[in-house]
Formats: structure tokens, C-alpha cells, sequence
């Protein structure tokens, strides 16, 4: 097509819709908010959130607060899977995501520290698995974990190629793996959502995601876009501490605001869990704990 044959094709076009206005206008009512699936606000805990001597006694308080998500740590996990599933029988509350707890890493130069990496995150995939979690939490390599592989295009491809297997087999155990970037302080190689949604994205496996953490996501120039970038699609899983000392949501005051990222995670109809991963300041745990999750209840129902 010349140019002059693209001009009267436009013009057209043009003219079509000038006389026709109600075809433009059905297509776009075709669209509307109301078939948008709508997120959901599942809070979830880690261990160690809740105030009680014993797991029972966390589960409990837990379920006081319509807290419906438990994420335990990955160490020690295989032994504990029948220990878990007899705490959660018959109460409202159910695995999220498993918080790493392997041995190694994925990125390790070294043939032993790698081989640790795939015998023990393959053990609590299939624990998770077995727990009906949404996925076992993972860092390609943290900053002080050396010798560790170049930040190259090659080790790039390299990670992909490895998370792929992983991936695949997190499929074959009812679960998946879940991508977490880190702030520079911790990790330089992943510190975006969007870095991490890409890497899961060119694993080529279903088993493979992403998510986002309130506190790491200071690298980040905008919530709402961090959470769009990873979608429905590749976001598994969101964690939540207070945004200036990783404390109890709310103890650090007006900083402590998660509605632009709760905006988008409504948007795109995110219906996982949101858990809290994070420290407490004051002494009083259960009430810091219940003030944390009512804020972030008005939060959520102001967006």
C-alpha cells in the first residue's frame, strides 16, 4: 500500500464510523465494568505474625480476625505436612504460600551449592503441593550468596532454562514456584515486578510466577504499575509490612499507605493472598497485629 491508497483507505474508515457511531459505541459497551472479575482482599500470616505459645492457639486468633491464609516456612516442611493439615482441619483458614527454606541456590557457580538447591526446593514444592499451597517463594540469589553466575544475558537464559524444569515439575505437584524481587540492599539481580513477571514469563511454564512485597517494592516508581506489570496472569502472591522500618502495617504512620497498589490488584482481579511478613515495634502484639489488619481493611474499601 502507497501512501496516497493509505490516505483514502483512512479517510474511509473515517466516514464509516462518522455515520455508524452506535456500531463504535456497542463494541465498547460490550466491555463493561461489571463482567471485570473483582479482587479480593485474603489476608494470610506468617508463623510467626500471630500472637500464642502454639500453632493452635495462632490458628485461633487467626480465625478471630477472618485472617483465611497460613504461610509457614519451606524448612522442615516435608515432616510437617500431616502436623498442618491436622491444624487446618475444619477451620476457615488455608495454606497460601510456602516462604523459601531451601538449601543453596538457583544461580550458584558452585556444582555442589546447586545441587543442594534442586534436592531441597524440590522437597517442599511437593510438600506444598501436598498442603494445597498456591507456591513456594524463592530468590534467584541474594547478595551475599557467592560465587554466584555474572548478572549476563547468558545467565539470564540459564535461569530460565532451570526455572522451566522447576516449573514443570511444580505443575506435576498441584503448585507453582513464586519469583520475589528484592530490594537493592538484598538483591541486585531481580528488584522489579516487572523483571520477575518477564523471567516467568520467558520460563515458558505455567509453574512458574512472580509477586510483590510492599516493603522490597521501594524500588519501584509506582504501585498500581508494579502490580499491572505482573497482571492476573503471573501474580501468585503479595507480602505486606510497614513501609518504612518493615514493622506491623500502620506503625509507621502516614508512610504506611497501600491503596494505590490495593487500586490495582482490584483492577486486575487479584484474588490470592496478601500476607504479612514483617516485625512488630511495639510490645503488644495482638493489638498491634488487629490495628494492622483493620487499616488495611479501610484501605482496601477506599480504593
Amino acid at each position: 500500500m502507497n501512501r496516497k491508497q493509505f490516505l483514502q483507505r483512512s479517510l474511509a474508515g473515517i466516514a464509516t464510523l462518522a455515520v455508524a457511531p452506535s456500531l463504535t459505541l456497542s463494541s465498547c459497551a460490550s466491555t463493561k465494568k461489571s463482567d471485570k472479575k473483582k479482587g479480593v482482599l485474603n489476608l494470610s500470616f506468617q508463623e510467626g505474625i500471630a500472637p500464642g505459645e502454639t500453632l493452635a492457639e495462632k490458628l485461633d486468633f487467626m480465625e478471630n480476625l477472618g485472617v483465611v491464609g497460613f504461610e509457614p516456612g519451606g524448612r522442615g516442611l516435608a515432616g510437617r505436612v500431616e502436623e498442618i493439615q491436622k491444624a487446618l482441619n475444619g477451620r476457615n483458614i488455608k495454606v497460601s504460600a510456602i516462604c523459601a527454606g531451601f538449601d543453596g541456590f538457583i544461580l550458584a557457580e558452585e556444582p555442589d551449592v546447586k545441587k543442594q538447591f534442586d534436592t531441597t526446593m524440590r522437597e517442599i514444592v511437593a510438600a506444598a503441593g501436598a498442603l494445597g499451597s498456591v507456591g513456594v517463594v524463592m530468590v534467584p540469589a541474594f547478595n551475599g550468596q557467592k560465587p554466584c553466575k555474572p548478572h549476563t544475558m547468558e545467565t539470564r537464559n540459564y535461569l530460565c532454562e532451570q526455572l522451566h524444569e522447576l516449573g514443570e515439575y511444580a505443575l506435576s505437584q498441584g503448585t507453582t514456584v513464586i519469583l520475589e524481587p528484592l530490594n537493592r540492599d538484598e538483591c541486585f539481580y531481580m528488584r522489579l515486578v516487572a523483571d520477575a513477571a518477564a523471567i516467568a514469563r520467558d520460563s515458558q511454564s505455567e509453574g512458574v510466577k512472580c509477586m510483590g512485597d510492599f516493603w522490597h517494592m521501594k524500588e519501584e516508581t509506582s504501585d498500581y504499575a508494579a502490580f499491572w506489570a505482573a497482571g492476573q496472569k503471573y501474580l501468585q502472591h503479595v507480602h505486606m509490612a510497614s513501609r518504612g522500618t518493615r514493622n506491623m502495617p500502620g506503625e509507621d504512620g502516614d508512610v504506611d499507605d497501600y491503596r494505590d497498589g490495593f487500586r490495582a490488584l482490584k483492577e486486575i482481579g487479584y484474588d490470592k493472598y496478601v500476607c504479612f511478613e514483617c516485625g512488630l515495634k511495639g510490645e503488644d502484639r495482638a493489638t498491634a497485629v488487629t490495628n494492622a489488619v483493620n487499616l488495611l481493611r479501610t484501605q482496601w474499601d477506599e480504593v
